[in-house]
């Protein structure tokens, strides 16, 4: 539960009945090969989702679930409190039961038009407001020279009225509009409700030195270039692109040489490369997020069934709840966990 970022407790209930080790089997017996990676990260082992969408329709079809194509759902009948059907652009359907589980604002293109979060609050539901969840970070005056660079093994950290909020180490990925990569996206997760204007974030280039390590390492480093340029003394420190922002980042002349730094800017130096300022501007759009944070709030769903306690009948599975994980699978087993709760009620 470590990998949820928004109401891991409303979720205990669903996961512990069904474990990612199920959904590893359920897909198993079916005949599709998976692989574990990094950080128990699950990936089809052909690495293509398509084989993943093929093998629920086979599932469907051989147990014949019957599934309406290009039909608009236009809205939820209730009567009394109690669901009594559906309505949509070809008819209407009687049923005592429905799931939403459409899904939240990310991937449009796959049908994610947020519709799901309509009819909840047509119902009467509160909606969490929807925010983008693991996507870039755009930043004040991005990054466009160093768009491409890839930063290995740094901590990106975020501070928030004065505190850590969180502190991320991995890969962090410049790009022509701001940051991205594993470590911004869990970030992006961890920071998209909170107000941007009062957060601060930082790379620390060298997590591995301590402050006094690294002054002794850019001291040693000033001595083998003597007499060059400051600006032309960090190469072996700093990827060549990155060495202009760092430099104008502490405030030190790179035209100075190397035998004429003092110890002030040289501890400058030393700041900056633990403490390499992003001026954070907001989170990319949703047609860059991989899910969408936020939804129906779960204070008004029961856990153990996916009920809704306003309307008898009707059930939510997925990221159409104000739950989600970070990325490597969590969201989907939380889909997979949410609707077979819904779907098992749903048989009572």
């Amino acid at each position: 539960m470590r990998n949820v970022v928004n109401n891991d407790k409303f979720l205990m209930s669903a996961i512990s009945e069904f474990l990612p080790e199920d959904t590893m089997l359920l897909f198993e017996k079916e005949n599709l090969p998976l692989k574990v990676e990094r950080g128990n990260r699950v990936f089809p082992s052909s690495d293509k989702s398509s084989d993943v969408i093929k093998t629920i329709s086979k599932m469907l079809e051989r147990d014949n679930v019957e599934v309406r194509f290009n039909e608009t759902v236009e809205k939820i009948l209730v009567d009394n409190g109690v669901i009594r059907g559906l309505l949509t652009n070809k008819g209407e359907y009687l049923c005592d039961k429905v799931i939403i589980a459409t899904g939240g604002f990310s991937y449009r293109a796959t049908g994610s038009t947020g519709d799901g979060y309509k009819f909840a609050r047509e119902l009467g539901h509160k909606i969490i407001e929807p925010r983008q969840a693991l996507v870039p970070i755009e930043t004040v005056g991005g990054f466009a020279e160093l768009s491409g660079l890839t930063l290995k093994n740094v901590t990106l950290k975020t501070v928030y009225e004065g505190k850590t909020v969180c502190s991320e180490f991995g890969e962090l990925l410049f790009t022509h509009s701001g940051v991205s990569g594993p470590i911004v996206l869990t970030t992006s997760s961890k920071i998209n409700r909170l107000d941007f204007k009062k957060i601060l974030m930082y790379i620390d280039l060298k997590p591995a030195l301590d402050h006094d390590t690294l002054d002794s390492r850019v001291l040693k480093d000033l001595k083998k270039y003597t007499k060059k340029q400051l600006k032309n003394a960090m190469g072996d420190l700093l990827p060549s692109s990155m060495i202009p922002f760092v430099i104008k980042a502490s405030k030190v002349d790179g035209d100075k040489r190397t035998d004429d730094i003092s110890k002030a800017e040289r501890r400058s130096l030393v700041e900056t490369l633990k403490n390499f300022p992003i001026n954070a501007k907001c989170l990319a759009s949703f047609d860059e997020a991989i899910i969408t944070s936020g939804g129906v709030c779960v204070k008004e769903v029961n856990p153990v069934t996916m009920e809704s306690k306003i309307v008898k009948g009707l059930y939510f599975a997925g990221e159409v709840l104000d739950v989600d994980a970070l990325t490597g699978g969590f969201n989907l087993q939380i889909a997979f966990a949410t609707g077979y709760k819904a779907g098992s009620a749903h048989h009572d």
